[in-house]
């Protein structure tokens, strides 16, 4: 479930101060690598457990305790004057006794696509990198323009993207996933959900009759072996699951051409199929 709790409903930022922060502790993956992407490493003196697990260029930075369950005492041991972070309930108490210490706290939407890029800008001005994020949020607009555009002539296959198995969790509406999901020209079964990701049923599923299953899924057993055992839908009854990357494709970050890449390239690779 770690993947889904990256991908949680965020709240609105707050107000910065003027001067640029030397001291930035991030409490995200997410935000960590958006910090990495614009150049901003050197500002960066604090991560969580999962940001120095999935990057390598912070693995030499203090770790402040788990996605959902920093310490705030290391946190104040690193002296920052700046922390970011997508918030969750279990984080509401650390972000008030923050408040009162007087420490800044920065806090970036990142659900929906637009929310994303705003961040993105958001992050790159209050770091002193304004005009990096402004040209990595244009590269990624552009790269749904041209994935839309190549999608065109494409028929929407009725995909179905998968985050987590057992139990099953998928990508519904109003994400940024569902955003790059319709830019490939993908038809996404669940995009009538109104929940962005749900946990549904197997007898939903079977309902839903999709097409293309993409299979994002971190388990060790092949997503086409596991798949089989629901010869019925017509993804597996066509051959058409495709296994892709959670790390490269789920995360809300700096890199959604990258994503969108390899989301189109798997709808693509399919389309060709006899």
């Amino acid at each position: 479930m770690c993947n889904l709790l990256l991908l949680a409903p965020l709240v609105l930022v707050l107000g910065a101060a003027p001067d640029v922060p030397r001291r930035v502790v991030s409490l995200n993956p997410s935000l960590t690598a958006i910090v990495l992407a614009l150049g901003a490493d050197a500002q960066l003196v604090g991560v969580d457990e999962y940001s120095s697990q999935q990057q390598p260029a912070v693995r030499d930075r203090p770790i402040v305790g788990g996605l959902f369950a920093p310490r705030l005492e290391t946190i104040l041991s690193l002296e920052p004057d700046l922390v970011v972070w997508v918030p969750s309930a279990q984080q509401r108490d650390l972000r008030r006794r923050l408040d009162g210490l007087g420490v800044e706290v920065l806090v970036l939407p990142n659900h929906t696509l637009d929310e994303l890029l705003e961040s993105i800008e958001v992050l790159g001005a209050r770091l002193g990198y304004a005009e990096p994020a402004r040209r990595r949020v244009a590269e990624i607009r552009a790269a749904f323009a041209s994935a839309a555009a190549s999608a065109q002539p494409r028929t929407a296959p009725r995909t179905l993207l998968v985050l987590q198995r057992e139990p099953l969790y998928v990508v519904g509406g109003g994400s940024f996933l569902a955003a790059m999901l319709a830019a490939v020209g993908a038809e996404n079964v669940a995009g009538g959900i109104a929940e962005a990701y749900p946990r549904v049923s197997l007898e939903w599923l079977i309902a839903a009759r999709p097409e293309v299953i993409l299979d994002a899924s971190q388990t060790p057993e092949p997503a086409v072996q596991f798949w089989q055992r629901w010869p019925s839908l017509p993804a597996v009854a066509d051959g058409r699951v495709v296994t892709i990357s959670a790390a490269e494709v789920t995360l809300p970050g700096p890199h959604l051409e990258r994503a969108l890449a390899i989301i189109s390239a798997a709808l693509a690779d399919e389309a060709e199929r006899p």
